[in-house]
């Protein structure tokens, strides 16, 4: 059977990075004759990984309003209010490999978090025409992101693999009945081990991931999340190391650390980790950390994962709903608008500090079980063969 990961960023998001190694892990350690080929819109960012097959570089394609595509594309919409002939061109480089292609894995976790998206619906349907079988993996899906043309696409897949029960129980009451709940295949990716960088704490480093998207939306977070290295300098003996995990161009984690780091140098408590570790090898380091606090989903699931208590800065359907997964309820997770607020994140923080044992006994509870859920999507997916 031949498999196509599809719609994958690339792995300048190491979060998309850990989804694409988890994925290939299970279904490999399971089915190791499967062919796994990934189609990325950043093809040379992938060559690293693994035990995939083939590598596809389907960048979407530019369409010049004056060319052939785009005079017909042009004539289409003006009259015949019809764009799926635009998406066609756009994505060719995909839509090309279908006849080769036994089941399409839609990956990205959150894809259908970002408002309509009828590109994805388009290529959907050719799949389904086709009559190969699609499947989204690993989703998370809140309810305002729902329409009716969304929930048209998820039906009309053969199955919807849900992450965490808070999607699961919103696509279930918008009568998408083919989903399954499963967990996210990054808990259960493995780790590079690492040597720590000069002035690391062994057992008394702190992690700390920031992103611009969280910034974007909440530009007075960033100066709150001044303030709580403010604080942690201030009343503990810890280190702080700046870990990035995404590096996409206006959206890049290390750019907005780096300003932390300048601004808390002199210190001498906070390290800048660097910017070229895959997936793994950061998680080898995250794995050495007495907490963490992070913003991407990936690096707070790697924590998680190597039952460090982390806390997880402006939360989306994904954090809310894999946190209430491990601990029965929204556990040290803060929205978007909480993130502002210096009092809020100094007060989790030392909720954090003060529970530390207990949060990681709850982990260590967890964790297998959120590992054993995220091998159940390999049983489901190959209940479709």
């Amino acid at each position: 059977m031949k498999l196509l990961l599809f719609f994958h960023a690339g792995s300048l998001n190491r979060g998309c990075e850990a989804i694409v190694r988890s994925a290939v892990d299970l279904i490999k350690a399971k089915y190791p004759e499967t062919i796994i080929n990934l189609a990325s819109f950043d093809y040379q960012s992938d060559l690293h990984i693994p035990k995939i097959d083939k590598v596809y570089d389907t960048r979407q394609l530019d369409i010049s309003r004056f060319s052939l595509k785009g005079i017909v594309s042009a004539l289409k919409v003006k009259f015949q209010n019809d764009e799926t002939y635009y998406y066609r061109a756009k994505f060719d480089s995909i839509i090309k490999l279908i006849p080769e292609h036994d089941v399409f894995l839609s990956i990205g976790g959150d894809n259908y978090c970002y408002g309509e998206q009828p590109w994805i619906y388009e290529v959907d349907k050719l799949i389904k025409q086709a009559g190969k079988k699609l499947v989204l993996w690993g989703s998370s899906i809140g309810d305002e992101d729902l329409s009716a043309a969304k929930i048209d696409d998820l039906k009309s897949m053969d199955l919807v693999l849900a992450r965490e029960t808070l999607t699961y129980a919103i696509l279930k009451d918008r009568g998408v009945s083919n989903v399954k709940l499963v967990a996210d295949g990054a808990f259960t990716m493995q780790k590079e081990e690492m040597q720590t960088p000069e002035g690391w704490q062994e057992g008394n480093t702190i992690g700390f991931n920031f992103s611009p998207l969280v910034w974007k939306r909440n530009e007075a977070s960033k100066q709150a999340a001044y303030q709580l290295i403010q604080h942690i300098i201030d009343t503990t003996d810890m280190t702080i190391a700046l870990t990035p995990h995404v590096f996409i161009q206006g959206n890049n984690d290390y750019e907005v650390l780096q300003q932390f780091y300048n601004d808390f140098k002199t210190t001498g408590r906070v390290l800048l980790l660097p910017n070229n570790l895959n997936a793994i090898e950061y998680k080898g380091l995250i794995a050495k950390m007495r907490f963490f606090i992070g913003a991407r989903t990936h690096a707070t699931i790697a924590a998680y994962s190597s039952l460090i208590p982390t806390l997880v800065l402006g939360y989306s359907v994904k954090s809310k709903g894999i946190a209430k997964d491990i601990f029965g309820s929204e556990k040290l997770v803060l929205s978007i608008n909480e993130i502002s607020d210096s009092k809020k994140l100094i007060a989790a923080f030392d909720e954090m500090v003060t529970e530390e044992q207990q949060l990681i006994l709850t982990l260590a509870n967890s964790i297998p079980t959120i590992k054993e859920n995220a091998k159940k999507a390999v049983t489901y997916l190959f209940e479709l063969t």
